[in-house]
């Protein structure tokens, strides 16, 4: 399945990089373009459909915003 494409948008001296829902199978693609934009903290605003896990090995926090979010944060 084609994923669309990260959008980068800046707002004052705040960067928000939007992007699709990945899965475990994807997840590695999706840390390789994290890493690309300098991202140092993702907040999900969905429900979680990857382990964090390997997210979190590679710096990155993650956090949850979502109303019924069921991550643990």
């Amino acid at each position: 399945m084609n994923r669309p494409a990260p959008v980068e948008i800046t707002y004052e001296n705040m960067r928000f990089l939007i992007t699709h829902n990945p899965t475990n199978a994807t997840l590695s693609k999706f840390i390789e373009e994290l890493k690309k934009y300098g991202v140092t903290t993702l907040v999900r605003v969905c429900d979680a459909t990857y382990d964090q896990a390997p997210i979190e090995k590679e710096g990155i926090q993650v956090l949850g915003s979502c109303p019924g979010c069921t991550c643990s944060h």
